[in-house]
């Protein structure tokens, strides 16, 4: 049983019976001494796509949905449809881009360590690795003596994503991105 704060884009959870995807995670920090971190999640139903809003404090237990979580590779992109492949047995399952609402920046053809979440062999959603490489193709030039300073500039990704990333941080370089926050973590 995961906690709230535990839970990341694409996990599995049982809401009052019913499987629900995370889709989306609001962390809400406090002011006042003493509260504590509220979660507000937005939930797709698994099976008709219905939304759901709910708010969590860090300590609550949420139960994991049962269904069964394979390792997948993402294959291609084919109109609105992304094709993946299971690693084990090499068997296709697709999604389509509403299912993969806010995931779709950090896919990269043959990224491995994606779990598939499969109901009744019908595939769900997936949970993307938490690290993902990406190259650099625009940012603006890399300025002299700028390792020292907390400054970013923006960068745009191969995929189309766009973050901020340090000043010494040149084009054409490799990086990693946390796919939960969005935010530049290191070279790769």
């Amino acid at each position: 049983m995961p906690k709230a704060s535990e839970l990341k884009q694409g996990s599995a959870v049982e809401i009052n019976g019913e499987p629900y995807a995370v889709k989306t995670i609001e962390v809400r920090n406090p002011t006042s001494r003493g509260a504590s971190t509220l979660y507000k999640i937005r939930f797709a139903h698994m099976k008709t796509k219905q939304k759901l809003e709910e708010s969590y404090k860090g300590d609550d237990f949420l139960k994991e949905a049962d269904c069964s979580r394979v390792m997948v590779q993402y294959s291609y992109q084919d109109g609105d449809h992304y094709h993946f492949m299971n690693v084990e047995t090499y068997d296709q399952y697709s999604l389509n881009s509403d299912e993969l609402e806010g995931q779709i920046p950090y896919l990269t053809e043959g990224l491995e360590n994606i779990i598939m979440l499969l109901l009744d062999d019908a595939a769900l959603g997936i949970e993307l690795p938490t690290a993902i490489t990406l190259d650099i193709i625009e940012t603006p030039p890399a300025m002299k003596g700028a390792s020292a300073t907390n400054r970013t500039k923006p960068a745009k990704l191969s995929t189309g994503l766009e973050i901020q990333v340090p000043e010494y941080i040149e084009s054409g370089e490799t990086i990693k991105v946390n796919s939960e926050t969005g935010k530049f973590m290191s070279r790769a």
